[in-house]
C-alpha cells in the first residue's frame, strides 16, 4: 500500500484512495489501477446485497490477493440491524478477523458494539450511513472506539475542515459515485415500492425510475411529472465528483478517499480508480509552495475529460462548496450519454494479446488501451485469432482472442482494459 506520506516533505499528506470491489473482478481491477485499499461485502450485512459480493473462500481470496499487493481490505458490515440479524453476527465477525480483514465498516451501534467485545484488535471504520455532520458527533464516535469516520455526503468543505481541527481519528470522504436521494443513504422508498429494504441492503434505486402522475378519478390515464420542462425523472441525482476540489481535502488533513461503486463495471471502478489514483500522485509531485494556496491549485485539464468518459449521470460537487439546486439534477433521463465503451480486458500480455472481449469488436477498428494515469494508447486492431489460432474478424462478448494492434501494445499489462470511443455516446 502507498502509506500516507508528506508531499515533497511539505505540509501536507497524500490520503488513501479507497476503491469499491463488488466482486473479484473489480477487486483485480482496482488495484491493477492504483487503489491504496478495497472495500468489499460478504454475502450477509452489507449495503449492496445486490453486488457479486464474497462468500468466505472468496474473500480469503480477495485478501490474500490484496495483502501480496500491499493494499488493504475493509469489508462492510453496515446494515441496520434488526433482532433476527444478530444470531449470525459473531461468527461472521471471528470470521473476517480469521480471514485478515484490515477493518469492518459499520453503522449500527449494536454491530459496533460486537465487535468492540468480540475482537477487539479489528479497526472500526464508521460508515456514512451514521451519518455525522458534526465535530460533536465526530468525537462522540470516535469515543465509542471508531477508528475511522466516513462523514456524511451532505457537508460542506469548511465544514469537513473544522470536524478535522477537532477530532483526532481517521477521515473519510466519498469523492465520487452514484448519489442517493435520501439523506446519507437512509432512504425508505424501495421499501415501500418494491418491499426491498435499503437498509438492508437490497435497494431497488427508484429514485432512478421514470415517474408519472396518476388521478385517482381516472385510472389508466398517466400525466407527465415535470419540473421546468426537463423531464419526469425527478428523483434522480447527478453523480459525485470531487477531482476538482481534491487540493483542498488533501490540505483539509482528510485521511481516505473513498469512491463509490460496488455494483459498477469494472470499465466504471478502472477507469475512475486510475484518474483520482494520477491526481493524487500529480498532487504528490508539486513542490511545498504550492500548498500556500490549495484552492489556486489547479489539476491537468486531461483528468477531468477521462472521467468524463467513464460517468453515468453527469457530475456534481453536492454540497462541498455549496447547497445543491436543481442543477445537480439529472431530470430528462435516468443516465448521461455515454462517450466511451470497453471493448475488451488484457488476460495476458505480450505481442499478440490475450485480450477477453466485452462488447463486439471487429478487425479494423480503432481502440484505447486505459494505461496506468491518464495515458489512453490508440491503436488499430490489425488481426484477431481465437485460442486455436483460427483467424477471425469479429469477436463476440466473451469471447478469448489473440489481438494484434497497430502500434503494438508492447506496454499493455494484464488486466488493463480496452475502450472504445462511441460516435452517439449511446
Amino acid at each position: 500500500m502507498r502509506e500516507k506520506e508528506r508531499n515533497n516533505g511539505g505540509p501536507v499528506a497524500i490520503p488513501e484512495l479507497l476503491a469499491p470491489a463488488g466482486n473479484f473482478e473489480k477487486l483485480v481491477t482496482a488495484i491493477h489501477y492504483g487503489a491504496d485499499a478495497v472495500y468489499l461485502g460478504g454475502r450477509s450485512f452489507s449495503l449492496r446485497a445486490k453486488a457479486g459480493n464474497f462468500d468466505p473462500d472468496q474473500m480469503r481470496d480477495a485478501i490474500a490477493y490484496a495483502h501480496a499487493r500491499r493494499v488493504k481490505v475493509y469489508v462492510t458490515v453496515n446494515i441496520l440491524a434488526h433482532n433476527r440479524d444478530l444470531a449470525e453476527l459473531d461468527a461472521s465477525l471471528l470470521t473476517l478477523r480469521d480471514l485478515g480483514a484490515d477493518g469492518v465498516i459499520v453503522s449500527d451501534p449494536g454491530v459496533l458494539a460486537r465487535v468492540k467485545a468480540l475482537i477487539p484488535a479489528m479497526s472500526i471504520h464508521l460508515s456514512t450511513q451514521a451519518n455525522i455532520t458534526n465535530y460533536a458527533a465526530a468525537a462522540f464516535w470516535a469515543g465509542q472506539g471508531a477508528k475511522r469516520l466516513n462523514l456524511a455526503r451532505e457537508l460542506s468543505l469548511s465544514e469537513v475542515r473544522e470536524i478535522r481541527e477537532k477530532v483526532g481519528c481517521e477521515l473519510e470522504v466519498f469523492v465520487h459515485g452514484a448519489l442517493c436521494i435520501s439523506y446519507s443513504g437512509r432512504c425508505m422508498l424501495s421499501n415501500y415500492m418494491t418491499e426491498r429494504d435499503a437498509n438492508q441492503g437490497n435497494c431497488a434505486h427508484p429514485c432512478r425510475y421514470s415517474y408519472a402522475l396518476i388521478e385517482e378519478k381516472r385510472p389508466g390515464q398517466y400525466f407527465p411529472v415535470e419540473e421546468d420542462e426537463r423531464g419526469t425523472y425527478i428523483f434522480n441525482s447527478k453523480d459525485l465528483c470531487l477531482l476538482e476540489v481534491l487540493p483542498e481535502l488533501v490540505a483539509a488533513g482528510v485521511d481516505s478517499l473513498k469512491i463509490e461503486g460496488r455494483m459498477k463495471s469494472i470499465f466504471y471502478v478502472g477507469g475512475v480508480v486510475r484518474i483520482y489514483r494520477a491526481a493524487l500522485d500529480y498532487l504528490r509531485s508539486l513542490p511545498a509552495e504550492a500548498w500556500a494556496d490549495p484552492a489556486a491549485i489547479r489539476l491537468p485539464e486531461v483528468f477531468m475529460d477521462e472521467i468524463v468518459k467513464t460517468g453515468t449521470r453527469g457530475t456534481t460537487e453536492n454540497f462541498i462548496r455549496r447547497r445543491p439546486g436543481s442543477r445537480e439534477m439529472l431530470y430528462a433521463t435516468a443516465r448521461a450519454l455515454q462517450p466511451a465503451e470497453p471493448v475488451a480486458v488484457v488476460r495476458r500480455a505480450g505481442d499478440p494479446l490475450l485480450v477477453e472481449v466485452r462488447n463486439v469488436l471487429t478487425t479494423g477498428e480503432q481502440i484505447g488501451y486505459m494505461a496506468a494515469g491518464a495515458e489512453v494508447t490508440a491503436v488499430t486492431v490489425l488481426a484477431m485469432c481465437n485460442e486455436k489460432g483460427e483467424a477471425v474478424s469479429r469477436a463476440n462478448p466473451g469471447n478469448r482472442v489473440f489481438l494484434t494492434t497497430v502500434p503494438a501494445l508492447d506496454r499493455a499489462q494484464d488486466n488493463g482494459i480496452l475502450r472504445r470511443e462511441k460516435q452517439d455516446g449511446i
